[in-house]
């Protein structure tokens, strides 16, 4: 079983036929779970609209979102030891450590350079 948390960059990626898009595609479809929290869903429609299109709802159709019970307080202090991330950047990292309570356990999909670094070296497979 494989499990992904994949960030609005990896759907953004895929969405806009960007380079790789297809490869990540195949990656993604390969996975028995796709986690992400729901400011996935505002960062990919704010995208679509940035971009002048029609947002394709199918895009999330196959995402659990994770939704914390609590606040990330500590996960947001665990991330930033590690490195410096943007807000939304942080707030993606900081939930699926929420959900992940062995990070070496899920993959965390990502585009961006600096969070994937910071998130390899939390312990997710990158």
């Amino acid at each position: 079983m494989s499990v992904a948390y994949v960030d609005t960059s990896a759907l953004v990626a895929v969405a806009f036929n960007e380079r790789g898009a297809a490869a990540l595609a195949r990656r993604l479809d390969a996975c028995s779970r796709l986690l992400s929290s729901n400011l996935l869903e505002a960062e990919l429609r704010a995208a679509f609209s940035r971009e002048g299109n029609r947002f394709e709802p199918r895009l999330v159709s196959s995402i659990e979102w994770v939704l914390p019970d609590r606040p990330l307080t500590h996960e947001f202090e665990r991330v930033l030891q590690v490195g410096y991330l943007r807000g939304a950047d942080l707030w993606h990292i900081a939930t699926a450590l929420y959900l992940a309570r062995e990070p070496s356990g899920i993959s965390f999909v990502t585009l961006d350079g600096r969070q994937r670094t910071v998130a390899a070296a939390l312990g997710f497979q990158i």
